[in-house]
């Protein structure tokens, strides 16, 4: 180990009872006077190090510096006329000005969404949490554009805003951003999904051409959208499901891609191993197009490997799946579908759902000419149990405090919350705190209370045991896309349920969380690529006569993420041949 001591430096403060207390935290209780003496300034240079890396400036890499021609950075707070769904944070209008349509890019006046945990220049990132919990009691906007924004600049597309998320992304529905639910576009007063919640209503209200066509308050049948702003495309991030979750909810595609296929440079983290960015759609082609424009290597974000692409290797989804299209078209596909058994069987599957998928899935690839074949992956079962034990342990650290973990990464600045130093504050700030956490974001305190648990306990070296296990289930999968072409299971595992009332407890708020992700979460931990593709309607628990879409999951190997894009696409067309027998027998 090195020590270092800056020649000159000033030698910061730490008092005897400071350093006792320091001593006591870590369980040393009985150490000399003469050894007290020897770590003492040794400490304090290490101070003196942090208070150096306080005042020296910061550096930026250039990469993520926004585009001089993007240099309009302006924003509003949508009203409420533009925002009924609360599925904007904040609107703006940032493009590439240097393209033209003499050399458009690949998105050319695209309208796109970004979730708000990822920063774009110019524009506040609040991760859906009161302004309070940030230094200074306000909202810093970004100084620089995720490298996702970055890319979808340079191709053409036009930044129309923030979307709303939920707090911290902790909660896998609807209701835990600070400035309150987001309400499906299919179905007022229920959930959205989450964490990407914004997103997924943006996008699916676009396609729907009208929002609400039920139980709107005061608007008779449907709001349609010419006063409403809405996204054509948008960008969700995916800890556990929070791109695929809301995209089953509101019936739209999301993708959920490879580990290391995208770069997260730039977004509010979870937790590495489980952070993944991407894009939500109501149409595949708009998936493939955009994966395209975003993936790749970017020399910054440690997530990536030696597998990940250069940008100059990045497949050309967008044409891989046109040509696909045209071949099924002609030729029935020699693909074999898996259903995965266990993925069916899961507790927290409805009936309802898991019969809709199963039907779905049955004949539409059947129809398609492809292979159905059931297929068992038991460690599936415990998936989001390793999920849980391999991130939560730490979760904290990334989540809560903005802090790294040993691998070189840039964790933007911008979004630095208060929660970064603990314990919590005293007094009033530290009261004011716990009351916005557990009114809005009570799963950040089971974060918190969670990592500090396992700091206190022998249970820290079981996160590491965990990891290991992890392993063991993407090699069990891996092992069944030897067998398959793509898994299938239940997304989300009911329809959209209704929101809580605003007097809801924090132990209903924490219930209704509960074995919502228990298909999903499993493939953030082993990193395979997972889609919601949106396939049936299924009745409402509260609202028997409003059906509400269910959306089926398809995983498929690592790095292989155009196969999934093929999946769904064969799944369409055997849809649409059933539909057309339908039609002719009618």
């Amino acid at each position: 180990m090195s020590i270092v001591v800056i020649p000159g430096a000033a030698v910061p403060d730490l008092s005897d009872a400071e350093f006792e207390s320091l001593l006591a935290s870590v369980g040393i209780r009985h150490m000399s006077i003469a050894d007290k003496a020897a770590y003492k300034p040794i400490l304090q240079s290490f101070l003196a190090v942090m208070g150096k890396i306080d005042e020296d400036p910061d550096y930026t890499p250039p990469s993520l510096n926004p585009a001089p021609a993007t240099a309009d950075r302006s924003y509003t707070a949508p009203t409420p006329e533009e925002n009924p769904m609360n599925a904007w944070s904040h609107l703006c209008n940032i493009q590439d000005t240097n393209l033209s349509a003499k050399s458009p890019g690949p998105m050319q006046g695209r309208i796109i969404a970004i979730k708000d945990n990822v920063s774009v220049a110019g524009v506040p990132t609040t991760i859906g949490l009161s302004p309070k919990l940030f230094e200074g009691g306000q909202y810093m906007p970004a100084s620089v554009d995720a490298t996702v924004v970055a890319r979808l600049l340079e191709a053409g597309a036009v930044i129309r805003g923030t979307s709303t998320c939920e707090g911290w992304c902790a909660s896998p529905l609807s209701f835990t951003s600070f400035t309150g639910p987001v309400h499906n576009p299919w179905l007022y007063g229920h959930s959205a999904g989450g964490s990407s919640s914004g997103s997924a209503a943006l996008v699916a209200a676009h396609e729907m051409q009208h929002i609400f066509p039920y139980d709107k308050p005061n608007s008779g049948t449907q709001t349609h959208t010419q006063s409403v702003t809405t996204a054509e495309i948008a960008i969700g991030s995916d800890q556990a499901g929070s791109v695929r979750i809301p995209a089953s909810y509101c019936g739209i595609y999301g993708l959920k891609p490879t580990f290391g296929l995208v770069p997260y440079t730039g977004a509010a983290s979870m937790s590495p191993m489980i952070d993944h960015l991407g894009p939500m759609a109501a149409k595949l082609e708009d998936i493939a197009l955009t994966l395209q424009a975003i993936a790749g290597y970017d020399g910054l974000d440690p997530r990536m490997s030696p597998e990940s692409p250069l940008r100059s290797s990045v497949k050309p989804y967008a044409a891989i799946l046109a040509d696909f299209r045209t071949q099924v078209a002609t030729k029935s596909p020699t693909w074999k579908i898996g259903l995965l058994r266990e993925g069916f069987e899961m507790e927290e599957v409805t009936h309802a759902v898991r019969d809709t998928v199963l039907r779905a899935a049955r004949t539409c690839f059947a129809a398609a000419g492809a292979t159905v074949v059931d297929i068992s992956v038991p460690m599936h079962v415990n998936g989001s149990v390793l999920w849980n034990a391999s991130t939560r342990p730490s979760m904290a650290t990334w989540l809560l405090q903005g802090r790294c973990s040993g691998h070189l990464t840039y964790v933007p600045e911008h979004i630095r919350s208060v929660t970064s130093q603990l314990p919590l504050r005293d007094g009033t700030d530290g009261m004011l705190l716990e009351s916005l956490l557990t009114k809005h974001t009570p799963a950040a305190i089971n974060i918190l209370l969670s990592q500090q648990a396992s700091n206190a306990t022998p249970l820290a070296g079981l996160e590491a045991k965990a990891h290991r296990q992890v392993l063991g289930l993407r090699a069990a999968y891996d092992v069944a896309l030897v067998q398959v072409d793509v898994l299938i299971t239940p997304c989300a595992p009911n329809v959209a349920g209704k929101l809580p009332s605003g007097m809801a407890s924090v132990a209903e708020k924490l219930a209704y969380a509960i074995g919502t992700t228990s298909n999903t979460a499993p493939f953030n931990a082993t990193g395979h690529p997972a889609m919601n593709v949106p396939c049936a309607f299924s009745p409402s628990d509260s609202k028997p006569d409003i059906p509400l879409p269910v959306g089926m999951q398809v995983i498929g190997k690592r790095y292989e993420d155009e196969k999934v894009l093929l999946a769904a696409a064969i799944y369409e067309h055997g849809r649409h041949i059933l539909q057309s027998i339908k039609s002719e027998r009618v």
